[in-house]
């Protein structure tokens, strides 16, 4: 009873000091009653409780508790014990920004917990290490640890696991898809964001948490921003505000929350709301001393100081944020850092500092020009659903060779009862044939997946590498033609040196109109601000006025339709492909593009009057790009159709379901 008394008292405390001045006295009292009791698990986890609520009180005692606590759980060998003392130690070099220390703590939680297979805690040192690799800018290795992490999560035995209750394990899973929805908004794959984010919307709607829903939406709004969407992303953010400002939790949250907000109405030209709510994000983080948060908000309200042309105020509020962007390990924050200034100098006037200021923006854009990391990440997500089809065709293959044995246990067991055998050995073989079945639409539902990641991926390549030619090389180009400007006015050049100077600065212009037009045949930008109608007509266009191929463009039903952008890209594909062929191999003069939606359904038709050929080529060798269209095809479950011979032209006939 006595032991009860000093647990409930050590509780008592520890919730109520957080709110009012730290008595050290009293603490050292009820950490000294701790000691006394006899050396057992129940010591151990009072102390390493104990610990954890010093934390942000004292943090030197709090470490020495933590510490104590796991040499106790060593001399116990304890292996629950061990695993949670490392992993509140690993949460203890967290908080003091001592990310190494963390990750080896965590690991040593994971060693311990693998030793009884204890997959709760498994799981949630694959996460912790996940978040810190996170912060770190390391996404690669963070989406690593998340993978295991929800392999985990989705492992039927953790519902067998008792001693989780239900509510629990649906808040970490929830948790787990909001990290991934925001690793992918990092790496601008929003429709696997949104895959993410919308499961942990879902999650947290079934355990009743209005504010978890309120905290997630506010990713799905990233998400939403990212695509360009910013009123729909404002308007979502302030629809959940109320329900963030009168929760007691999460205030790290609705900082950020208001940030967002006042970056919204910046972008959107309303800087009266922008500045009042980028005042609330500095007195939010100034109250809760987050570091990143009173940096961000001083950038903003610098940005907005600078719209307005108040440039001492805009140059005070960068200075207060500098060394934070400076230190940072995400060279996107930094990037972004360098580029407020640079304007700020330029409108200064100072050239010379705006100059040098964008040679550091250009070192670390270079820097990230050849980055693959979007690629390898489409391939992992690949892997991981490729592996979970895998893993339930090896389930069903277990479950036909179980009933083969209760079968043929059944046959031999009954070999008296005749009719009785005929029944099962029938009812056998029809559930056979029914796995079997099964098996063959898994295989399918898996070559569908992993023809999905690798659309997916090479959608997502072409949209990163038309982005960096035009920001990237665009930007250097432009820059390098602005200096030649500003040189070319203060040297005195001969007649001959100024005609090599002109020719120079032309074959620069056609190297920009060249980069451009090849970023734009990457990933067209009427594609994705204007849809499938205006690109293939813009794209047509283009062809006729190239006089290589005199094309008619005809659409049917898609005046102001919106039509899902997966199915727009790999629609815009496909035709790109076929007038290439065309023009590559029909020898034609003239040929017709129509576009019909009607009740549910797009058709597509590519005729020319070519030389046409025998369809039998396709399916003895088939070329890639050939491939590609039957593969985009079959992705989206369409039916083609072709009709050709030779001398008579080739028409191309495409139906799908949308």
């Amino acid at each position: 009873m006595r032991i009860l008394f000093i647990f409930l008292l050590i509780i008592t405390v520890f919730s109520t000091v957080k709110g009012q001045e730290y008595n050290k006295d009293s603490v050292q009292q009820l950490i000294a009653g701790i000691k006394k009791l006899p050396t057992d698990t129940a010591q151990i986890t009072k102390l390493r409780d104990a610990g954890y609520n010093l934390i942000e009180l004292d943090s030197a005692l709090s470490k020495q508790l933590l510490d104590e606590a796991l040499n106790k759980s060593l001399l116990q060998k304890d292996i629950d014990a061990i695993t949670n003392s490392y992993r509140f130690l690993g949460i203890w070099y967290r908080t003091f920004n001592n990310p190494e220390k963390s990750v080896e703590n965590y690991r040593a939680s994971l060693a311990s917990a693998m030793l009884n297979n204890h997959l709760y805690l498994i799981a949630g040192a694959y996460f912790n290490i996940g978040n810190i690799k996170y912060g770190k800018g390391e996404y690669d290795s963070c989406i690593d640890y998340y993978l295991k992490t929800a392999a985990i999560f989705e492992n039927p035995k953790m519902l067998e696991d008792k001693t989780i209750l239900p509510q629990v394990l649906k808040k970490k899973q929830s948790d787990l898809y909001y990290n991934m929805s925001a690793v992918f908004n990092t790496l601008k794959n929003i429709p696997k964001a949104n895959e993410y984010i919308d499961q942990a919307i879902a999650l947290a709607k079934s355990y009743n948490s209005t504010v978890m829903v309120a905290h997630y939406s506010q990713q799905k709004a990233d998400n939403l921003a990212e695509e360009g969407q910013i009123e729909k992303a404002l308007r979502l953010r302030l629809q959940y505000l109320h329900d963030l400002e009168t929760s007691n939790v999460w205030r790290s949250n609705l900082q950020g929350s208001y940030q967002n907000i006042a970056k919204e109405y910046y972008e959107l030209g309303k800087l009266d709301s922008a500045k009042i709510f980028a005042h609330k994000s500095l007195q939010t983080a100034e109250a809760l001393d987050i570091t990143d948060g009173i940096a961000n908000s001083n950038l903003q309200l610098g940005r907005i100081a600078l719209k307005e042309k108040q440039y001492v105020a805009a140059e005070n509020y960068f200075t207060q944020s500098s060394s934070y962007y400076l230190n940072s390990e995400d060279p996107a924050e930094k990037m972004s850092y360098l580029d407020e200034i640079r304007e700020l100098k330029y409108t200064q006037g100072k050239y010379k500092e705006a100059y040098d200021l964008f040679n550091q923006f250009k070192a670390i854009n270079d820097s990230l020009l050849n980055n693959e990391r979007a690629r390898q990440f489409s391939e992992r997500e690949a892997r991981y659903q490729s592996g979970k089809k895998d893993a339930q065709i090896q389930f069903q293959q277990s479950e036909i060779s179980q009933k083969n044995i209760l079968n043929a246990i059944l046959i031999a067991s009954a070999a008296l009862l005749l009719i009785i055998f005929v029944l099962v050995y029938r009812n056998y073989q029809q559930k056979q044939k029914l796995q079997k079945q099964r098996i063959i639409e898994l295989e399918n539902e898996k070559q569908l997946a992993a023809t999905e990641a690798v659309l997916k991926g090479e959608e997502q390549e072409r949209t990163r590498l038309a982005k960096d030619l035009h920001d990237g090389l665009g930007g250097m180009l432009s820059g390098i033609k602005y200096s030649f400007n500003n040189m070319k006015g203060n040297m005195v050049m001969t007649p001959e040196n100024s005609k090599a100077f002109e020719r120079s600065m032309d074959m620069l212009d056609s190297s920009i109109k060249e980069m451009r037009r090849v970023a734009h045949n990457m990933m067209p930008e009427a594609l994705v601000k204007f849809g499938l109608d205006t690109a293939l007509k813009d794209f047509c266009s283009e062809i006729n006025q190239s006089g290589a191929l005199a094309i008619n463009y005809q659409s049917f039903g898609l005046e102001g339709e919106q039509i899902d952008q997966t199915i727009s890209i790999t629609v815009y594909r496909i035709v790109q492909e076929l007038i290439n062929n065309t023009m590559k191999h029909a020898a034609a003069k003239t040929a017709i593009v129509q576009v019909t939606k009607s009740n549910g359904r797009l058709t597509v038709t590519v005729e020319d009057d070519g030389i046409g050929f025998d369809p039998g080529i396709l399916t003895q060798a088939k070329g890639i790009g050939w491939t590609n269209i039957e593969s985009r095809i079959n992705f989206l479950k369409g039916k083609l159709d072709i009709d050709t011979q030779e001398g008579k032209g080739t028409s191309v006939l495409i139906e799908l379901d949308i």
